[in-house]
């Protein structure tokens, strides 16, 4: 791991725990195990190294994830739907650097615009924009009844994000926070598809 990579590491394991205004450049380079002049070589400021992180967590959640823009191949089946599906949502359950800028944006929503928008994006219209084109390609396809894709998107990921909040602040339910989101997208799939 480069020096540039640490600093970014460390940067977001302390602006999850003690938020934005918390931590402090010192900080930073003390867990990193250099000077904070040394920092500045790497990054310009706190702030850059906000970007930093911002723009690395955007686009290893579009790598691993997917968004609206990156769908990747339409699921053929039920079975695949909901493995796909659940491969997501447990990368996002438990990828390290999800889970922290989760925990960061969660805190830091209520004192930041930009922060606000892109947990809004991430946990809510981000989400539900692709998994309305992952089921109106889907309907196209003749697997998913004709319906509005988007309410439809809206009904299968409310309840993951909110059980996925609760995973968070509770990490002690995981397993059975996973199940529940499990049978809820079964379900999900018995009411709304063909096969």
């Amino acid at each position: 791991m480069t020096t540039k990579d640490k600093i970014l590491d460390e940067a977001l394991t302390l602006f999850a725990k003690n938020g934005y205004d918390g931590t402090g450049v010192e900080q930073i380079a003390e867990k990193v195990g250099i000077k904070a002049p040394s920092l500045y070589k790497h990054f310009k400021g706190k702030e850059d190294i906000l970007n930093a992180l911002i723009d690395n967590s955007e686009a290893r959640y579009e790598e691993y994830f997917g968004s609206e823009q990156h769908l990747r191949k339409l699921p053929e089946s039920r079975e695949e739907f909901i493995r796909v599906t659940m491969e997501r949502i447990l990368f996002t359950m438990h990828d390290p650097m999800i889970r922290k800028i989760r925990r960061f944006l969660v805190q830091e929503q209520f004192r930041n615009d930009r922060l606000a928008d892109i947990t809004t994006r991430h946990q809510l219209e981000g989400v539900q924009k692709m998994y309305a084109k992952i089921i109106e390609g889907m309907m196209e396809m003749g697997l998913f009844v004709k319906d509005n894709p988007a309410l439809l998107a809206n009904e299968l990921t409310a309840q993951v994000v909110l059980l996925i909040a609760k995973a968070d602040r509770q990490p002690q339910y995981e397993q059975e926070i996973t199940e529940s989101i499990e049978r809820h997208i079964r379900h999900f799939c018995d009411v709304y598809m063909r096969v």
